[in-house]
């Protein structure tokens, strides 16, 4: 990295830390601190919202998603402006009316203590995981391709978002994110069109989409029915639905972001705000990640973009053998090269690209096997590069000062989903657990103390298990698949508060408590794929719920 490089991404971090904290300095009250004294507009709510999901691993997974597999990943997302229209519909004047603090505190009016602390609970175990894992994927990554020490990216995350998340609450949280997701579309408008101006002379968008088409990676739709394959259109407007009915409508992190509007009205704008602009959004992301591909068609890549799995290789016994096939991979781009201007220029021309395909699987079955060979050096080391490839463009291809715009975009939006995250955890731990069984009276002021206080010691907790992850397959994966195990179970609590007025909380409480368990089972038996877990867990919680009170009933 060149000094521009360091000077942008210190300057849009600081700026990000210090504003915040000096913009929100001062709350009065617990609604002050925790509901941002309920004086949101709608676009700041709707760009919180989707701050608040839009991790660095939406920024650093989704390109190498859409460079390794297409644009089928945005199938995810269909399920998200339905999910939006229901809450603004049944949760939002809910919550509004009841003036309620966390979502969780409506499940104690509707049913008993034992069970909004159940689900206050459910939540924080899965959202504290989250939390660890928004800091550890962009601390991973930089890690391995920049050489900078893992633990102290960590605590820097950790700390600079602490420090005004303490500072100013959930107000803090929404004036700080509506600068960073002015930062993230700025760097990924960037990136875009450089990538564009990389490409050879009459390679054209439109002649890029043909060439990407030509591999297979503009397929967006999937009508299969194939439980084995994760992204479908079923997939999505079925597990993407509920998932989203779930984070959106009964995740506090996300509850939180429209409990400070101003009224009903604001909120309910800013959600259908982000409901349809979010799909979009993630369909640019992707397509990115599909120019990235483009671009390496006619540039070299990498066998693997992990620079530390080809440094374990290279200093191992098989490096001569990672060398040659090194060797082999660089013939295929150089055929490809020549093939896909061929193409370009006769896209009607179908023997070209049957050819290109034949060497699209030649490069496939090279990288396959390098993956092989790299766990041969080393089984500790992490094969599968998608988190790396965006990563790696950036670093090799962007000019000065770019490079750390889009470092600063890839931290700004772990340190955007992490504030949120404290901010909800920190607010839950409060309001449904501390305050509500603290048998003494105390003043507004001692609860705000109380939850800067949680606020700091769930920022430290995030930290540690950051420090001690591991990365998984596929770090935006790895998210769904926590949420996936216990939104469902969640949300058909919140289902059964609204619409089942006859069951009472002792047959959700335990039919809730069945439902995780058995949730759990599934996913570690693999027996279905994790979006679907939303479904049968919503399913499955609902069902024995009914079941149990009709059977005490009779008793």
């Amino acid at each position: 990295m060149a000094l521009l490089d360091w000077i942008v991404l210190l300057v849009t971090l600081l700026f990000i830390v210090i504003y915040g904290s000096w913009k929100t300095k001062g709350s009065k009250n617990v609604d002050d601190f925790i509901k941002g004294g309920s004086e949101a507009k709608w676009w700041t709510i709707g760009l919180s919202v989707m701050a608040t999901q839009a991790s660095a691993i939406t920024f650093l997974s989704t390109p190498g998603q859409a460079f390794h597999s297409g644009m089928g990943f945005v199938q995810f997302y269909f399920g998200l402006p339905i999910a939006m229209i229901i809450i603004c519909v049944v949760f939002i004047p809910i919550y509004h009316r009841l003036k309620v603090y966390t979502a969780y505190e409506y499940l104690e009016s509707r049913f008993d203590l034992k069970t909004r602390s159940l689900a206050a609970i459910l939540f924080l175990i899965q959202r504290g995981l989250a939390a660890g894992i928004t800091i550890f994927a962009p601390s991973i990554i930089l890690s391995a391709v920049l050489g900078w020490d893992l633990m102290s990216l960590n605590i820097i995350i950790g700390v600079l978002v602490i420090i005004y998340t303490v500072s100013g609450g959930t107000k803090a949280v929404s004036v700080t994110q509506k600068q960073q997701m002015g930062i993230i579309f700025i760097g990924m408008f960037a990136a875009f069109f450089i990538i564009l101006s990389y490409l050879p002379e009459g390679i054209s968008f439109s002649k890029a989409i043909e060439i990407a088409g030509a591999s297979g990676k503009m397929e967006v739709l999937d009508f299969s029915f194939d439980l084995n394959n994760r992204y479908t259109i079923w997939t999505g407007f079925l597990g993407g639905t509920f998932l989203m009915l779930s984070y959106f409508g009964t995740d506090q992190s996300q509850v939180q972001r429209y409990l400070s509007g101003k009224s009903i009205r604001e909120s309910q704008l800013g959600l259908l705000f982000n409901g349809f602009l979010k799909v979009p959004m993630q369909f640019f992301i992707l397509l990115v990640g599909v120019m990235v591909f483009v671009f390496y068609q006619f540039n070299i890549s990498p066998l693997n973009f992990n620079p530390a799995a080809t440094g374990a290789v290279m200093d191992s016994e098989y490096a001569e053998e990672y060398t040659a096939l090194r060797q082999q991979h660089l013939g295929v781009v150089e055929q490809k090269k020549a093939l896909q201007l061929d193409f370009a220029a006769h896209p009607e021309n179908l023997e070209i690209k049957e050819q290109i395909k034949a060497l699209d699987t030649k490069e496939f079955n090279n990288r396959e096997t390098a993956k092989e060979l790299i766990l041969k050096a080393d089984p500790s080391q992490e094969v599968n590069d998608k988190d790396y490839v965006f990563i790696h463009f950036i670093l090799n291809n962007l000019p000065r000062g770019l490079i750390g715009l889009l470092l600063a975009v890839i931290l700004s939006a772990a340190m955007s989903s992490t504030a949120s995250e404290l901010n909800a955890l920190a607010a839950t731990t409060t309001m449904d657990l501390y305050k509500r069984n603290d048998k003494k009276t105390h003043d507004d002021m001692h609860y705000v103390f109380a939850t800067k206080w949680f606020t700091l010691g769930w920022g430290i907790l995030a930290i540690i298990v950051a420090s001690v992850a591991n990365l998984f397959d596929n770090l935006i994966q790895l998210v769904n698949i926590i949420g996936s195990i216990f939104y469902g179970n969640i949300l058909g609590i919140f289902l059964i508060a609204f619409f089942i007025k006859y069951v009472r909380g002792n047959a959700v409480f335990l039919a809730a408590l069945m439902t995780q368990v058995l949730i759990i089972w599934i996913y570690f038996m693999g027996v279905l794929p994790y979006l679907w877990l939303n479904l049968l867990g919503c399913v499955i919680v609902i069902t024995l719920a009914v079941i149990i009170q009709k059977v005490s009933t009779k008793k």
